[in-house]
């Protein structure tokens, strides 16, 4: 079953890709339609929009290791990005997997595939989980 995630984030809305966190199988999948919006200037798909799909794709599957609903945040401390082919429009994947998992570290890895088999790009990435936000004080204006 899956179970999609849609609109979490400022990027995610912008950019327009979903995160599917329910397959089962410990992996989170970050999904986006490539079109005219995510292509560089040579007509293929920006090597800093696939760097985020994979970045997304490890995170969640780092947030997996600690919560079945993918929403728990983990930072990334590192990630290297090696592009292998150019993205076309048409769909992509990039698919996470956990390579260790320490008391505070993930190591995850994640391939960006097209809908039509080809692999674009890997990457692999160190990361830890967000600590909690320390509660905002409210703001107030002063009306005169």
């Amino acid at each position: 079953m899956s179970r999609l995630i849609r609109d979490e984030t400022g990027a995610q809305r912008l950019l327009g890709y979903t995160l599917d966190v329910g397959e089962g199988d410990g992996r989170a999948r970050c999904r986006l339609v490539v079109d005219d919006r995510h292509l560089n200037r040579s007509g293929v798909l920006h090597g800093g929009i696939a760097a985020m799909l994979l970045d997304n794709a490890c995170g969640a599957t780092a947030s997996l290791t600690v919560d079945d609903t993918g929403r728990v945040p983990f930072l990334t401390l590192s990630l290297n990005t090696d592009f292998v082919a150019a993205g076309r429009p048409g769909g992509v994947t990039a698919t996470g997997r956990i390579v260790r998992q320490g008391a505070r570290i993930v190591f995850a890895a994640a391939e960006l595939v097209a809908d039509d088999g080809t692999l674009l790009a890997t990457a692999s990435g160190v990361f830890t989980r967000a600590k909690a936000p320390a509660p905002r004080p409210e703001r107030t204006e002063e009306i005169r």
